[in-house]
């Protein structure tokens, strides 16, 4: 397991771990450069992106992110509070974290509890009145970024039925002419398993998942509290460099819900003494190696890896090899 792979590495006698420390707070920048000679940063991305939109820090909404958090056991989520009298819940975004949420709010109790979710978390969806779960993607099934196995168990579980609108699974002409000129076997899976959903029947058990592709919110609507959410529907369109990007259309729609998620991406924070691109939201560096914005220079004995180094995109199969190819880069320097 993962743990076993972290323990033997705890167990190396020049490994020495240091908790509840941040730069720039508990330890300064430039006390790391007088006592390392490399320091590889490994700090990820750290903050959610926001909708932007009307409406969206009414209680209610929330970041996935906390939601994920707060389930896991994670200290500074413990006091959070979801409100889950609510009968009707928007997850926006169609990541793996969107379908990690997604799950949690509709799984039985029996299945939760096979897990190693927090006990609070546990009996608090115990007692969950959500019926019904939309999944709000801006492009269509052949663009959405979870993976086979995350959008399979959201078919598979006890008290949760998973539907999709016909219209909405057929792909458009730019889209499945992609698919057919692919070779990604990923992505024909997943479009796949999306029109095998559509044969699914809402109400059959305790919890229905509405996935929705081609829409996004406008508009999160309430007085003091969340009470429903605009989505506008979308229809893709070709870049120049052939991607397909989405555009709003005039048709809109208002969902009546009480919670919202938002998990429409992730974005690096700055580290204190560390060069930083707002723009990316990553540390400028150039194969892993750090370098200044203005110069472009190398930040001697100064590394980066995962998503703070090229942006919140991939999984552990993705930055494994990312951060070998910065280890590499090191070791090329002191050589």
């Amino acid at each position: 397991s993962v743990t076993k792979v972290y323990d033997k590495i705890a167990a190396h006698p020049n490994f020495r771990f240091y908790g509840n420390v941040e730069i720039g707070k508990d330890i300064a920048h430039a006390e790391l450069v007088d006592h390392y000679h490399m320091i590889i940063y490994a700090v990820g991305a750290q903050t959610d992106k926001r909708l932007d939109i009307p409406g969206e820090d009414l209680a209610g909404s929330h970041a996935a992110t906390e939601f994920v958090a707060w389930y896991n056991g994670h200290p500074d989520y413990h006091d959070f509070q979801f409100d889950l009298t609510q009968e009707a819940a928007a997850v926006v975004g169609v990541g793996n974290v969107a379908m990690d949420v997604c799950r949690i709010l509709a799984r039985s109790h029996n299945e939760l509890y096979q897990t190693d979710i927090a006990d609070y978390a546990l009996e608090a969806l115990k007692n969950s009145n959500i019926k019904t779960i939309y999944v709000l993607g801006r492009r269509g099934p052949a663009q959405a970024a979870y993976t086979n196995t995350e959008i399979k168990e959201l078919g598979e579980m006890e008290e949760a039925t998973i539907v999709v609108s016909p219209a909405e699974a057929e792909l458009d002409p730019l889209s499945q002419q992609a698919l057919d000129a692919s070779n990604d076997r990923a992505m024909q899976r997943n479009v796949e398993i999306v029109k095998n959903y559509t044969q699914h029947q809402a109400g059959r058990k305790k919890r229905t998942i509405v996935m929705r592709f081609l829409v996004s919110p406008v508009e999160i609507i309430g007085t003091d509290k969340v009470e429903a959410i605009k989505i506008v529907k979308n229809k893709l369109v070709q870049k120049g460099d052939g991607s397909l990007r989405p555009v709003a259309t005039e048709e809109t729609e208002i969902l009546p819900v009480g919670l919202v998620f938002r998990s429409v991406g992730y974005r690096g924070v700055p580290v204190e003494g560390v060069p930083f691109r707002e723009d990316w939201g990553t540390i400028p560096n150039e194969e892993g190696r750090i370098i200044h914005l203005d110069s472009q220079e190398q930040v001697i004995g100064e590394y980066v890896v995962g998503w703070i180094k090229r942006g919140p995109s991939g999984i552990i199969g993705t930055n494994k090899p990312d951060s070998q190819a910065t280890v590499n880069e090191l070791l090329e320097d002191l050589a």
